[in-house]
């Protein structure tokens, strides 16, 4: 993301969320009533209903797109859900959140403290757009420069009203394949040691081979996010991730493709659309 700018690519995702109701009922795994208006974009509005809405919805382009976003929230609000009914008393920290609505389109989190950490202009923005609709989110919002020593992050958080000594759900979503290795490296070790016991983390990442061999629709996805000031800088290979996160003090529970998920929730011919490979996500847990 570019200095004092709000992220593109948040709105986009938050946006494709929302195309989730292009789809037909059966195959919608997660709503999004917030996420259009973060991009502005009014197609959901227009073609929802339509023969032309549902037929783009589930053929690739736009359909790999919607589906794509439809089976990675899923997921992570499955493990949220999970998480909860395991840690009543838990709580949720989303680790560069964009405009992530969870907080207020999970009946689960009602009685949840989450806490949202982002550059101070996409949260800005964010609270600005949900004004603008007359949704209040009840997360508690912690501004934070990813220039700064992620070490002090903890501190921030506290601040905000996090308990150390009550486990937490961290997600880390769609977030590390944007980042160095060295600030990937400052954000586990921060994640770490906000931990208490019971604790999880939940991310998304792309495999290296990904970024450095895409597809002709990740060459397209990978020159529009340069475009915006967010290029694809980091990945790992499925088989590196549970080394290098030991090494850091995690242990890692799961570790899938998203397609994999994609054809545990769909038919095998939706499933195929969304073209996720070398998308994955995992689930850890500090040792």
């Amino acid at each position: 993301m570019k200095d004092a700018r709000p992220s593109l690519t948040a709105a986009w995702v938050a946006a494709a969320r929302t195309f989730g109701t292009l789809l037909p009922p059966e195959l919608q795994l997660a709503h999004d009533p917030y996420g259009a208006a973060f991009a502005k974009a009014y197609l959901p509005e227009r073609l929802a209903g339509s023969r032309l809405g549902r037929a783009l919805a589930v053929r690739p382009g736009l359909g790999t797109w919607v589906l794509y976003m439809q089976i990675r929230t899923r997921v992570l609000d499955d493990h949220v859900r999970a998480f909860i009914v395991a840690h009543p008393r838990g709580q949720l920290v989303l680790l560069g959140a964009g405009y992530d609505c969870r907080a207020l389109r999970l009946a689960e989190l009602a009685n949840v403290p989450v806490f949202e950490i982002d550059h101070p202009a996409t949260q800005q923005r964010k609270q600005r757009v949900l004004g603008k609709l007359g949704a209040t989110s009840p997360a508690h919002y912690v501004a934070w420069d990813f220039e700064q020593p992620m070490s002090e992050l903890v501190g921030a958080l506290v601040a905000a009203g996090f308990e150390r000594n009550l486990p937490s759900l961290t997600i880390w979503e769609g977030v590390t394949m944007y980042l160095s290795e060295g600030a990937i490296d400052a954000s586990l070790r921060a994640v770490h040691a906000w931990c208490a016991p019971g604790s999880q983390l939940a991310m998304t990442y792309f495999e290296r081979t990904r970024i450095e061999q895409p597809s002709p629709m990740m060459r397209l996805v990978r020159t529009v996010v340069r475009a915006g000031g967010e290029p694809f800088v980091w990945g790992w290979q499925a088989e590196e991730l549970p080394p290098y996160l030991a090494a850091r003090g995690y242990t890692v529970r799961e570790n899938r493709s998203l397609d994999e998920a994609a054809r545990d929730h769909w038919p095998p011919e939706v499933a195929a659309i969304v073209q996720a490979r070398g998308s994955r996500y995992c689930l850890a847990e500090p040792i």
